[in-house]
């Protein structure tokens, strides 16, 4: 028990200390986090092997981040933006894919190792781009609302690429686990309702998970919150927002999807709720501590040995891939016609990989289709794009958006007689 509350002191104590600074030189929260966990954790050494376990429990902010973003959506302002979400979101998922694996396959890369690799960095973080946004107060404009349909297209385009991972496996990688079968029959295996199902009863369970999500939220929601909020007992209804949120995420890894999906579909759903403003006020300081904590742990996870080892390699791949994504979005602002200071914002807030490519990466691992080394180097590159992206935000804040302020203020000589 000592453990765990020395383990404890040292994340808040080192959140504590950097986050403020990182505030004041105007580096944002998610740098503060990030070098924060870069301190604790390579440098100092402070924490070590625990971080990935801790990165999966502090993943479930994301959850609880896509809950609230649902709550501020109401299903008609959902219906009004389906042609971002569908086209903006489609067409950057789409196009960045296949930039990436047209490099994989310059670089003589194996056509699936090229796609798994293209689907990977196609993703961005929702995480540290919706809190950089709501911490910057550019929630409303055009740029963010256009990155927002990409990123909630990328959560709901993680289901068909779950699907899809899996046959692209390596033999030699899928011989060599057969081999170690036997060694590995011990250990834990986790809770599925669709394990051993596929086609046609895989899709009726994904039905049901949802439809039960969507009509439960609508139906059984409001009864329950009128319930507990009869008793006055302020906990008790912290603890049911909570149960909610868990519950929705529990029955989403239960039948393979994505629990920030399953929780953004019950916040849409409760979003017309009069409760909604008191699940908000419950939830938001869980989420900022786990988001917190997630960047921390990305910071600390970083491995230096292998950072140093091919330096060269990891900021290349890196730097590559901002350069793609970047590119293809602005490409795609032209198309859509977002103008200004909106077209660079939407174009360097999504130009990282995303916190689900760790996810996609440890179940390529797991599904036999990279090798372990190519995913440390491409984890590697996944955080590193991450850690740089509030400089992006810097760049915007300080080069980008005074220029077109400048340019707005430019009024017309008046023409006089």
């Amino acid at each position: 028990m000592t453990g765990y509350f020395i383990q404890a002191f040292i994340y808040l104590f080192a959140a504590v200390i950097a986050v403020p600074i990182a505030k004041r030189l105007g580096l944002g929260s998610v740098l503060g986090y990030l070098i924060a966990g870069v301190v604790i954790g390579p440098v100092i050494g402070l924490v070590g092997s625990e971080t990935a376990t801790i990165q999966h429990f502090a993943e479930f902010g994301v959850v609880m981040m896509l809950f609230l973003v649902g709550l501020e959506l109401e299903p008609r302002m959902l219906w009004d933006m389906r042609h971002r979400l569908i086209g903006l979101g489609g067409l950057q998922v789409g196009l960045t894919t296949a930039a990436v694996m047209g490099i994989c396959l310059a670089l003589n890369l194996d056509w699936g190792l090229a796609l798994t690799i293209g689907l990977i960095f196609s993703l961005s973080s929702t995480a540290i781009v919706l809190q950089t946004f709501n911490e910057k107060g550019l929630t409303k404009t055009e740029g963010a609302r256009s990155a927002f349909s990409v990123l909630l297209f990328q959560d709901i385009a993680v289901i068909p690429m779950l699907a899809l991972i899996p046959l692209l496996a390596i033999p030699e990688l899928v011989e060599q686990a057969q081999n170690a079968v036997q060694a590995a029959s011990n250990q834990h295996e986790e809770l599925s309702l669709v394990a051993n199902i596929s086609g046609v009863y895989y899709a009726l369970v994904i039905i049901v998970a949802i439809t039960g999500v969507v009509v439960g939220g609508h139906y059984l929601s409001r009864p329950l919150f009128k319930f507990v909020a009869s008793s006055k007992v302020q906990e008790i209804f912290t603890a049911t927002s909570l149960m909610l949120v868990i519950g929705i995420a529990a029955i989403m890894n239960l039948v393979g999807l994505s629990p920030a999906l399953g929780a953004f579909l019950a916040g849409v759903v409760l979003a017309t709720s009069e409760f909604r403003h008191q699940l908000e006020a419950t939830i938001e300081p869980f989420k900022g501590l786990l988001l917190g904590l997630f960047f921390m742990t990305v910071g600390a996870g970083i491995n230096f040995t292998i950072l140093l080892n091919e330096t060269s390699t990891i900021f290349s791949i890196t730097l590559t891939l901002m350069l793609v994504k970047g590119l293809v979005l602005l490409i795609l602002t032209l198309v859509f016609k977002i103008k200004g200071s909106d077209r660079w914002l939407l174009a360097l807030s999504l130009a990282q990989a995303g916190e689900f490519g760790f996810v996609l990466i440890g179940f390529t691992v797991n599904n036999h289709v990279l090798p372990t080394d190519l995913a440390q180097t491409l984890s590697l590159s996944v955080a590193l794009s991450m850690f740089l992206t509030p400089a992006l935000f810097i760049f915007y804040d300080r080069i980008i958006l005074p220029r077109d302020i400048d340019k707005t203020n430019q009024q017309e000589s008046d023409n006089i007689d």
